[in-house]
């Protein structure tokens, strides 16, 4: 894809988005659906990926569930969020990928006393209007910035359009590692 026509990440990275990795490293975004079967499917590759350059990488997760096909994606998204607020977005983040599509409320329960959460605060941070506003929020902005699926990969400010396989994605963020970064 050639720049002009290339999609840009609109809504550059901020102390809001979950994020892991050093804050000078270079960006890796996902615009994530977790009820997504390709996005369970990339979550091990970005996990590679980060396990072998993650050093310089800083990777952030924000929410794009796609409702229309995954039901039980936006309750997972909160579930993800109000895990967030004790502590524990990556953990729940990892269980919710793991859980392969098991993702009714029930099971958002269980995950969050598997991690050892108040049970009860987790509910009630589920219920929470500020939450559902930051989900719907992230959407908005993926779509303003090309996103049409998931998973939606930016590395830097572009989107990632190649495949999402260890190598090439490596390749990619090695890449864009070895820019100038002055």
């Amino acid at each position: 894809m050639t720049e002009e026509f290339a999609h840009w990440l609109k809504d550059l990275v901020t102390d809001a988005d979950w994020s892991r990795g050093p804050r000078d490293g270079v960006v890796l975004v996902e615009y994530a659906d977790y009820q997504c079967p390709s996005c369970q499917a990339a979550f091990g590759t970005i996990e590679a990926v980060l396990d072998r350059i993650g050093s310089r990488v800083r990777f952030v997760v924000r929410h794009f569930p796609v409702v229309s096909i995954h039901p039980y994606a936006e309750r997972a998204a909160l579930a993800a969020e109000a895990a967030g607020r004790q502590g524990k977005f990556w953990e729940m983040h990892r269980r919710l990928f793991e859980a392969r599509g098991a993702l009714s409320d029930e099971n958002l329960a269980l995950y969050a006393q598997d991690l050892g959460l108040d049970v009860e605060r987790f509910k009630q941070d589920m219920e929470d209007e500020s939450l559902a506003a930051k989900v719907k929020k992230q959407k908005w902005q993926g779509l303003r910035s090309g996103v049409n699926g998931t998973p939606t990969l930016y590395i830097g400010e572009l989107r990632y359009d190649g495949r999402v396989n260890e190598t090439d994605l490596r390749t990619a963020i090695e890449a864009e590692l070895s820019k100038d970064r002055s």
